[in-house]
């Protein structure tokens, strides 16, 4: 029988009503701790990496100051063991395990890490389109190309990463995407002393930037497209 005379406990109701939501709300609050925790993780990793993307700086410094008789067979050599070296870590052999490891591991993308064929990294398509800017375009042309890919690559993927929120195509940001074409300009303008800046360098700065957007659609690795389109746009225009 109902005994229609006894009242609720409205107070015990509303504490486990209270109780309830906090609970929730921690849930929440721990969700977006833990996103806040991949993005800035995701970010420390991507900053490592072009923090060694960056220090290939030195090949056009070596490119413009250095002969080419000397300097091709140095970026011979250097390929040639990261070729072999990448080849190894991919059979397993515990030797270049080792040693990918300790080198390169922390600057892999997840795509990079979980290929069921052998495919380069991005080490060597710089390498690859050091060389052919190298022995293709004049040291002045090959210098600026290199860097704006260097550069302007790292600027686009630090600043898609921290602040990109627009996206324009797949993973490409608008706010990444302006990076890499300002910083591109802005190199071409610090490099006026040795190469005159005109509307070639900009048609030049765009058409590298669709080359970093679009990297899937050309199918070629952004390392070796960028430099190697917008060498040949200042070269033949």
């Amino acid at each position: 029988m109902w005994d229609f005379n006894q009242r609720p406990d409205y107070n015990k109701v509303f504490r486990q009503i209270k109780r309830h939501l906090d609970i929730e709300a921690q849930w929440q609050n721990a969700d977006l701790l833990y996103q806040q925790l991949r993005k800035d993780k995701a970010f420390k990793k991507e900053l490592f990496r072009k923090a060694i993307h960056l220090s290939s700086l030195w090949i056009p410094a070596a490119i413009y100051f250095m002969p080419k008789i000397v300097l091709i067979p140095i970026l011979l050599v250097i390929l040639c063991g990261n070729v072999i070296l990448e080849y190894g870590n991919f059979k397993k052999y515990s030797w270049a395990r080792k040693s990918f490891g300790v080198l390169f591991f922390r600057t892999l993308r997840n795509k990079e890490t979980s290929r069921e064929h052998f495919q380069f990294t991005g080490a060597i398509y710089v390498l690859l389109s050091s060389l052919l800017c190298l022995c293709l375009f004049s040291k002045e042309i090959a210098t600026i190309a290199l860097t704006v890919m260097l550069i302007s690559d790292s600027a686009a993927a630090l600043a898609g990463r921290s602040v990109g929120k627009i996206k324009i195509y797949k993973n490409k940001t608008l706010e990444g995407t302006s990076a890499f074409l300002l910083s591109a300009i802005l190199i071409n303008v610090l490099f006026w002393p040795i190469y005159p800046f005109g509307w070639v360098s900009v048609a030049a700065c765009l058409v590298a930037t669709a080359a970093e957007v679009f990297e899937d659609k050309i199918e070629i690795d952004d390392n070796l497209s960028v430099p190697v389109f917008f060498a040949a746009v200042l070269t033949w225009f």
